[in-house]
């Protein structure tokens, strides 16, 4: 895929993703203009702050996993990842368990493991446990991302493309962070295996 093809569905997915919240404070701001309801302002100033804060904290986590935060050749701190991570989830029914031995990563392996968190979270349809492991293994770094739930979708096209089948990308701007994640591993000189437990769970892991 070109790059600019692969940008415009990157783009497309963020502004699906924050379309919502968006819209949602372009709606309490209208009806705050002309609501003199003092029970429904407060109703509205509330779904204010939740759309607000949805809107920020799905920026501070694509600012990680899609953009060049940290600048070239940085480390980023796994807290920053760990916090922007546990605040995209905030309020949803999915439970997020992070361990990690590492204090700091290149940004370019937390660019990665980002991806890898999003892709696999988006199997967990109705909820679930998604748990995060970065350990040394030797002169290398291993990560997994494991999901766990009983209702658990992860599409085979998705799989694929996670898993480096870069030639069949194809226009859905859903593809785009496992696009991502496969090319970024390539770029580090490894790949995302894709272990699977048995229907309810599978772990997404790579070695850099």
């Amino acid at each position: 895929m070109k790059e600019l093809e692969f940008a415009a569905l990157l783009c497309s997915r963020l502004c699906h993703d924050l379309i919502s919240p968006v819209g949602a404070i372009s709606n309490g701001i209208e009806i705050l203009a002309d609501e003199d309801d003092e029970a429904m302002r407060a109703e509205v100033v509330k779904l204010l702050e939740l759309s607000a804060g949805q809107t920020s904290n799905r920026l501070k986590f694509y600012r990680l996993a899609f953009g060049a935060a940290g600048g070239i050749g940085s480390q980023v701190p796994i807290r920053d990842a760990k916090n922007a991570t546990m605040a995209l989830f905030d309020g949803t029914p999915l439970t997020l368990n992070w361990n990690s031995e590492i204090g700091e990563l290149d940004k370019s392996a937390v660019k990665l493991l980002m991806n890898m968190t999003l892709v696999a979270s988006e199997a967990l349809i109705r909820g679930g446990e998604l748990m995060v492991g970065i350990s040394v293994a030797g002169q290398k770094i291993n990560m997994e991302v494991s999901v766990r739930a009983d209702r658990v979708i992860f599409q085979d096209k998705v799989r694929a493309m996670i898993c480096g089948a870069l030639d069949k990308m194809e226009a859905d701007p859903k593809l785009a962070p496992a696009y991502l994640a496969a090319s970024v591993a390539h770029q580090l000189g490894s790949k995302v295996d894709y272990i699977n437990h048995n229907e309810n769970s599978f772990t997404l892991k790579a070695l850099i």
